[in-house]
């Protein structure tokens, strides 16, 4: 299939305007706090801090068709911070691809929507990941068997700055450099935030970007709640002859003020502090709609 030919194929909704992606944030916000408020605790604050990402990703950059999971020439996506479910399966749900009331089961018992995202789930699943750092690995997999048979696919893989401190991850972006992956496209959700804390009181990773550029990536770091940056990233990632790194830098707990720039890993989420947190989403909605129509 011709690049004309599948980027044509696009029977879902997908925009680039930043305004529409924006909202459509927001939107994913109030679904990660919904999934997770059942339980009463999960990981909320990656998934607001994310949702950004996710946006751009799965309505403006993948070329995917939710009708035929199997497409081949599909673009793929691997999370492999695995556990960040929430705001992947809000993600699907909205996009079409995951049956939203099968979602709404997220962590019951015998769902196969489970924290950590894996096959049970379906198609829309590329792999089964969860040990941090090897989400790399299998993208890089993908990647050369997409460039072995002339595919025009791309792949994309998400990870958390933590699993930076990983080994494999490190021999992984050296061999992606050393081969042109110019398919591969990395984005680092960079929160500083990991299961012990803030990432530098660990082991410090930065300057990320630095790294990857002297593995023989192109590295760009941006701000990863700027939609129009965040598109112009992914914009001049297709162009390149070497894979891409995107260092998304994004806040914990984005939208919901009395949550953001809070380090915790696995969040309680009592009822009180949910609707909390639906309102002040709510009301960021209303404001800006307010805004909108005064321009």
């Amino acid at each position: 299939m011709s690049e004309k030919e599948v980027a044509e194929r696009q029977p879902a909704p997908r925009t680039t305007d930043a305004v529409e992606l924006a909202r459509i944030a927001r939107r994913l916000r109030q679904d990660v706090i919904r999934l997770v408020a059942p339980t009463g605790q999960g990981y909320v604050q990656q998934g607001l801090g994310a949702a950004d990402l996710f946006a751009v990703l799965y309505f403006a950059e993948l070329r995917l068709d939710p009708a035929d999971p199997e497409w081949m020439d599909r673009d793929r996506f691997l999370l492999s911070t695995a556990h960040n479910t929430a705001i992947f399966y809000a993600t699907l749900a909205a996009r079409g691809i995951a049956d939203p009331a099968a979602v709404e089961d997220y962590c019951k018992d015998g769902s196969p929507f489970e924290v950590n995202a894996s096959e049970r789930a379906g198609r829309m699943i590329e792999a089964t990941l969860g040990s941090l750092g090897q989400g790399l690995s299998v993208g890089i997999g993908m990647a050369l068997a997409a460039r072995r048979r002339h595919s025009p696919s791309r792949v994309y893989v998400l990870l958390g700055d933590g699993e930076l401190q990983e080994g494999q991850l490190w021999e992984a972006a050296l061999f992606a450099g050393s081969s042109h992956l110019s398919n591969l496209c990395l984005i680092v959700d960079d929160n500083e935030m990991q299961v012990e804390g803030h990432i530098d009181k660990v082991v410090k990773v930065a300057p990320i970007d630095e790294k990857f550029t002297a593995f023989g990536w192109v590295a760009e770091r941006v701000d990863g709640h700027d939609v129009p940056a965040l598109l112009a990233c992914l914009e001049r990632a297709r162009g390149r002859d070497r894979p891409t790194c995107i260092v998304a830098q994004t806040l914990a707990g984005k939208g919901v003020p009395s949550l953001e720039g809070l380090l915790a890993h696995n969040l309680k989420l009592p009822p009180d502090i949910a609707q909390e947190a639906l309102q002040a989403l709510a009301a960021s909605e209303r404001m800006e709609g307010a805004n909108a129509a005064e321009a």
